[in-house]
């Protein structure tokens, strides 16, 4: 199925992610609210501490006053002790109102970025949970086509994926890939002329470049473990492990070459040799024999 890039493929269920959005946007409003709530806690426990400094103030005052009776003996002493009490009573209000005051000051001015630390929180949880929500819907990321589809309506694609319920293949940037043996690629350089045979067009040969040289494969590559690699002796006649040369064919039309296509390709790194005659020759030959048989089996 070919489609276009940005278009529709999948519409996942976006019931329980809107759920979620739903529910820290609640909680967003909240942590909004509660801010303000802060602020005003800070304006109480700031006019708590006045109030309680007053009666401070005039506690101190009755005692003072106490005493001054009580050795006077206008006045009881019970009086003094009393409003001694007192006086320490709503000095330690004043204190605790100073402390809550200070823990309404930092909570109000707990920030990042101008946000408070709580709001930024919640923020930053709506934000992710917008992202799942938006992802609901998968679109196409290129111009391509869909391959081995096997999504259908109502399947539970689940959190652990197994398998791919689809194989998306993009139009652009497509290459060739020819092995060769590494003694055959001593002269093989980026931008040499190439011509394949491809199996599914026989008689025809396409034209195309070298475009890069893979020099690496898995021979040469061991695994991090604890056990000891071993080493084993290989013959001088077996030949070595082969390299892929990617090739960009020229063809305007490169929806002809789907993937898994296979043929025979021929560089020439020498196009002013006399051999080069010979070498168009046999892969002319390939082409054409494949109306018989099929030479790549």
């Amino acid at each position: 199925m070919p489609v276009k890039k940005g278009q529709p493929l999948f519409q996942f269920d976006r019931r329980a992610y809107q759920y979620k959005v739903d529910q820290l946007e609640a909680s967003l409003a909240k942590a909004k609210q509660n801010v303000l709530v802060m602020k005003s806690d800070i304006d109480i426990n700031a006019a708590k501490v006045v109030k309680l400094r007053s009666e401070l103030k005039y506690a101190k005052y009755q005692e003072k006053l106490s005493v001054k009776l009580a050795k006077q003996g206008a006045g009881p002493e019970e009086d003094a002790q009393k409003w001694s009490a007192q006086a320490a009573a709503h000095a330690a209000g004043v204190q605790e109102a100073l402390a809550e005051e200070q823990r309404a000051r930092l909570q109000y001015n707990s920030q990042i970025n101008n946000v408070n630390t709580t709001v930024a929180e919640v923020q930053a949880e709506l934000e992710q949970a917008r992202f799942y929500l938006d992802n609901t819907l998968m679109v196409a990321p290129e111009d391509g086509y869909i391959i081995n589809l096997q999504v259908r309506p109502g399947m539970v694609a689940g959190i652990v994926r197994f398998g791919a319920i689809a194989a998306f293949i993009c139009d652009a940037d497509r290459y060739l890939l020819a092995n060769f043996f590494q003694e055959n690629l001593k002269y093989v350089k980026p931008g040499q002329l190439v011509e394949a045979a491809i199996d599914l067009y026989p008689g025809q040969i396409f034209r195309g470049t070298v475009q890069a040289i893979w020099k690496g494969n898995g021979v040469g590559q061991m695994l991090p473990s604890g056990t000891l690699p071993t080493f084993s002796y290989v013959p001088t006649e077996v030949p070595q492990g082969q390299f892929a040369v990617a090739i960009h064919l020229d063809d305007e039309d490169q929806a002809k070459f789907p993937i898994g296509t296979q043929g025979r390709a021929t560089i020439y790194t020498h196009p002013d040799s006399g051999f080069v005659v010979l070498r168009r020759i046999g892969i002319r030959a390939y082409s054409w024999f494949n109306w018989l048989y099929p030479f790549a089996g």
